[in-house]
């Protein structure tokens, strides 16, 4: 019980650490910047639902979240890898095959890899929802 409790804490506190730095980042310039910050908003009120209620539909509904995380990361790690290799060209057009590759993936604006942070988030909400027994009564029911 504890170990879940210290999974929900780490799940919440990274969620709201990476929310906040988008926010700070100014992250809202394109749909796609905003899909995670909705995507965030939308676990803490799943997190809080759970919290209140404790109901199976709630953990279904983090599971289905975590999910959407796991994709949206990947998807940022695209978005972010795509915008650095614009960047990059901007300012170098001969880069091309593996130099460009390694120059974007070394870019600090935006940073390729940053966006992963949403898959560590969503697994650790999906081990965080591993045999919940919550999960298990509503299969008795």
């Amino acid at each position: 019980m504890t170990l879940r409790r210290i999974l929900l804490a780490i799940l919440t506190l990274g969620l709201v650490g990476t929310g906040t730095e988008l926010l700070l980042l100014d992250h809202m310039e394109e749909f796609t910047q905003w899909a995670p910050l909705l995507l965030i908003a939308v676990c803490l009120l799943a997190i809080v639902w759970y919290l209140l209620t404790g109901v199976a539909a709630s953990l279904r509904l983090i599971q289905v979240l975590m999910l959407a995380s796991i994709v949206a990361g990947f998807a940022g790690v695209y978005f972010h890898y795509q915008g650095s290799v614009e960047f990059k060209l901007e300012s170098n057009r001969s880069l091309a095959g593996w130099p460009l590759f390694w120059a974007a993936m070394r870019s600090k604006a935006p940073p390729p890899l940053a966006p992963g942070v949403m898959v560590q988030l969503g697994l650790v909400g999906l081990a965080f929802c591993y045999r919940h027994p919550a999960l298990s009564r509503e299969a008795i029911q």
